[in-house]
């Protein structure tokens, strides 16, 4: 559906035709305004009216209509076309999920189409309102404002995960982590906060090329239409912190992925321990049984075996025996 449709001329919103076709025209024949139109979440028969009206093309549509793509930049001759995946932090549950954010950009028009919940694009066209001087950039300065929203946001989801890092940190390698929960919960929940991982470096990495693009630094960079130069500083300071971010994601997976590894070593030791455990146990338990297996035999003809102090001396036998493989034992550590 479509959202809102407005005018921005000298960096003010104005009044005009509330028909988007004809805003686009007096856009243009103002000269120095835009339009700029948001969808949520369009079926194809409203989108085919703005695909018409901007002549937008045919590939870039089908990605804006079936959304599930990867963060990008696609220069087209009439527009320019940009995914973006704005990411939102569960702290309930500890997710991290995404949306996705695509923007037409063209000759006095930028179109916004965004899919599921991200960022509220109606408090950002109110805040971005109240900067005319950044309007006055025209469809660029809607852009930047977008994609500087969408990546200090990361910012805020890394320092949630990072946190939670911590957390689960000290649940692993505390003294009594052993017993805070089972070995499986625990590998459990390490297994799910890497997944959290990948979906949150499934939104920031793909991110960083088509900002240096945008921003003047990478290759093909003079090619990109339709952008502002006087805003490509700002898509730099952009870049910059996407660049944290995606240092900070390569770091939460280096250590949650050596976190499992310290705690299955952790699982190893402990699994040896009880093995160590057991072995001593059926060590200390084989002695009565062979004593008593050999004086159980059917023979007439056996040492003391018609003594009077005969059992008692045996069972005086094993108890001695068995403390003494008790206390070593105990002091190899076995016990």
């Amino acid at each position: 559906m479509i959202v809102d449709c407005g005018i921005y001329r000298n960096g003010h919103r104005t009044d005009g035709p509330s028909d988007f076709s004809d805003a686009l025209d007096a856009a243009r024949a103002a000269g120095d305004a835009f339009v700029w139109i948001g969808l949520h979440e369009p079926s194809e028969e409203e989108f085919t009216h703005v695909t018409d009206e901007f002549k937008l093309h045919p590939l870039a549509v089908e990605d804006a209509l079936k959304a599930h793509q990867r963060p990008k930049l696609e220069v087209y001759d009439d527009s320019l076309f940009v995914v973006l995946k704005p990411v939102h932090y569960e702290p309930d549950s500890d997710t991290v999920s995404s949306g996705e954010l695509m923007l037409f950009l063209g000759d006095s028009f930028v179109v916004t189409v965004r899919h599921g919940d991200g960022t509220p694009i109606a408090e950002l066209r109110k805040h971005l309102e109240e900067k005319p001087e950044m309007l006055r950039h025209g469809p660029t300065s809607v852009l930047y404002s977008i994609a500087d929203e969408v990546v200090d946001h990361y910012l805020v989801v890394a320092d949630e995960l990072q946190n939670d890092l911590e957390e689960l940190e000290t649940a692993v390698f505390s003294p009594d982590g052993s017993t805070s929960g089972t070995g499986a919960s625990t590998a459990s929940r390490i297994y799910n906060f890497k997944r959290q991982i990948l979906e949150f470096r499934r939104a920031t990495g793909p991110l960083a090329m088509p900002m240096l693009r945008l921003a003047g630094n990478g290759p093909f960079a003079a090619a990109v239409p339709f952008v502002d130069d006087a805003v490509r500083p700002f898509f730099r300071d952009v870049s910059d912190h996407l660049t944290r971010v995606n240092e900070s994601v390569e770091g939460l997976d280096r250590l949650v992925s050596d976190i499992l590894s310290a705690h299955l070593a952790q699982m190893g030791v402990r699994q040896n321990d009880d093995m160590r455990k057991i072995s001593a146990w059926a060590a200390m338990a084989a002695v009565p049984t062979m004593i008593a297996g050999i004086y159980g035999m059917n023979f007439d003809h056996m040492p003391e075996l018609h003594w009077v102090w005969s059992y008692p001396a045996v069972i005086a036998l094993m108890i001695v025996l068995e403390v003494l493989l008790y206390q070593q034992f105990k002091r190899r550590g076995w016990l």
